[in-house]
C-alpha cells in the first residue's frame, strides 16, 4: 500500500509566539522561518498580520525570504483583517490566508452573542473574500473539539463551497479524548458532501496532555495536515509537538503515513527555538529533551550497551542526536561503569572493576551525577589503595 503524506503546518511564529515571554523580533524570526523551510515543513504559519505593525513587517519579510514552504496569515472572519494578511503575504511564492470563526455553542453564544446560522454567513463571508485574493485558503472552525458534529458538518460543507481549501478543525482548549477526537474527523470524512475538495487539518492543544495523541487519531481518521509547534510551544500548556507527530509517524510505518521532515534537524531545531525565545526544554521532553537518550539506570544502561534497541526505539542519529548518553549514579551498575572508564581511556579488568566499583558508590551515594573528573579521581585513588 502506498504511503500518504501528512502536509505538516508549523505554527512556532504565531501560536508559538503566544507564550508569555517569548516574544520574537523579525530578525530572530527570519532565522526560525528560514530553518523550517530547510526542516521540510510545507507550511509556515508566519503570524497574525492585523496585530501589530510588527508582526505585519514579519509576515512579509518572513514571504519574500521563504522559497518551498508556503506561507500563512492568520485572520478573523473580516475584511479588514484578510486585507491586511494579503498585504503582508503579497510577496509570497505560495501564500495562504486563514481565516476562521468560533462554531461551539459557547463561543457563539458568549463571545459572539449571535446564533448558528449568522455564524455560517460569516464564515461563508470571510472565505469567499479571502479567494479574491489568493487561492489557498484555510478555515478554522475555532473550538470545533466541543462544536456539535452535527453543526460542525454544516459549517464545513458551507465553506468548501464558499472555496476553502483547507479545514482547519482545532482542539481549541485541548479537551477532546483521542476517541472523540478520532470520531470527530471521521464523522467530517463521512458526511460533509465536497469534502473530497478540501484537506482535513489537526490543530490541538496540550490541556490535557493529549496534543498529540489527538493528532495522531486525527490523521489516522482522515485528517491528511497537522498543525504543530517546534518543542510543542503554544497558548497554556502547547500545542502538538512537530517532533512527537513527525518520529511517531515515522517510527509507525504500518500506519502508512509520511511527512517531508527532515529528522536529523530536529534537534537542532529545537535548540534554535530555544536559545532564541528563552524557553528551555524540559529535560524528559519526548524526541529532543535532554534526558531522552539517558540511560541512569543499572539494568538499563546494561541492556542499551549490549544493544541499542532493548531500550531505544529511536536511533538517536535520526534525529540529530550524536550517541545515547550514559549517565553514572547511584542506580548504575558494573557494566555502565566500566563502559564509561573504556570511555574515557581505561581499560579495567573484572578484578579491578570490582574494587572501582565500590569505590565508586561512595562517590556515587553524595552526587547526583559522577563525572569524569570524578572517575579519574577514583582511578587514582584505588591504584593508590592496590599498588
Amino acid at each position: 500500500m502506498n504511503s500518504e503524506k501528512i502536509e505538516i503546518f508549523d505554527t512556532t511564529l504565531r501560536d508559538g509566539e503566544q507564550v508569555p515571554g517569548c516574544k520574537l523580533n523579525t530578525e530572530q524570526k527570519l532565522v526560525i522561518a528560514e530553518q523550517l523551510d530547510e526542516l521540510g515543513v510545507d507550511v509556515i504559519e508566519a503570524g497574525f498580520p492585523i496585530s501589530s505593525p510588527g508582526d505585519f513587517h514579519s509576515v512579509s519579510e518572513i514571504s519574500k525570504l521563504v522559497r518551498n514552504a508556503r506561507v500563512c496569515g492568520l485572520t478573523r472572519a473580516n475584511q479588514k483583517d484578510i486585507d491586511t494578511a494579503a498585504e503582508a503575504l503579497k510577496y509570497a511564492k505560495r501564500p495562504r490566508i486563514h481565516t476562521g470563526i468560533g462554531t461551539s455553542d459557547s463561543h457563539i453564544k458568549f463571545k459572539f452573542n449571535s446564533n448558528r446560522e449568522d455564524i455560517i454567513e460569516r464564515a461563508v463571508q470571510a472565505v469567499k473574500y479571502a479567494k479574491t485574493y489568493v487561492e489557498d485558503v484555510e478555515f478554522y472552525a475555532e473550538d470545533a473539539g466541543r462544536t456539535d458534529n452535527e453543526y460542525l458538518a454544516q459549517v464545513c460543507e458551507a465553506v468548501i463551497k464558499a472555496g476553502a481549501t483547507v479545514l482547519n478543525i482545532p482542539d481549541t482548549t485541548g479537551y477532546c479524548l483521542p476517541e472523540e477526537y478520532g470520531a470527530k474527523i471521521k464523522y467530517l470524512r463521512e458526511n460533509v458532501t465536497g469534502i473530497d475538495k478540501a484537506i482535513l487539518s489537526c490543530h490541538c492543544h496540550n490541556d490535557l496532555g493529549l496534543a498529540t495523541a489527538n493528532s495522531i487519531v486525527g490523521a489516522i481518521n482522515g485528517a491528511r495536515q497537522i498543525e504543530c509547534t517546534i518543542n510543542g510551544l503554544g497558548e497554556r500548556a502547547g500545542n502538538t509537538a512537530l517532533e512527537e507527530v513527525v518520529m511517531v509517524i515515522k517510527q509507525h510505518s504500518h500506519l502508512n503515513l509520511h511527512t517531508d521532515i527532515n529528522s536529523r534537524m530536529l534537534n537542532q531545531m529545537s535548540v534554535l527555538v530555544s536559545d532564541l525565545m528563552g524557553m528551555a526544554v524540559q529535560p524528559n521532553k519526548a524526541i529532543v529533551g535532554a534526558n531522552a537518550f539517558a540511560h541512569s539506570s543499572g539494568i538499563h544502561q546494561d541492556g542499551v550497551i549490549k544493544n541499542r534497541e532493548t531500550y531505544e526505539i529511536i536511533d538517536p542519529a535520526e534525529v540529530g542526536v550524536n550517541a545515547s548518553s550514559i549517565i553514572l549514579t547511584a542506580r548504575s551498575g558494573r557494566s555502565a561503569l566500566a563502559y564509561r572508564f573504556k570511555h574515557i581511556g581505561f581499560e579495567v579488568t573484572k578484578n579491578e572493576l570490582d574494587f572501582l566499583y565500590q569505590e565508586f558508590l561512595k562517590v556515587a551515594d553524595n552526587k547526583k551525577e559522577v563525572n569524569n573528573d570524578d572517575l579519574s579521581m577514583i582511578i587514582e585513588k584505588v591504584t593508590r589503595k592496590i599498588g
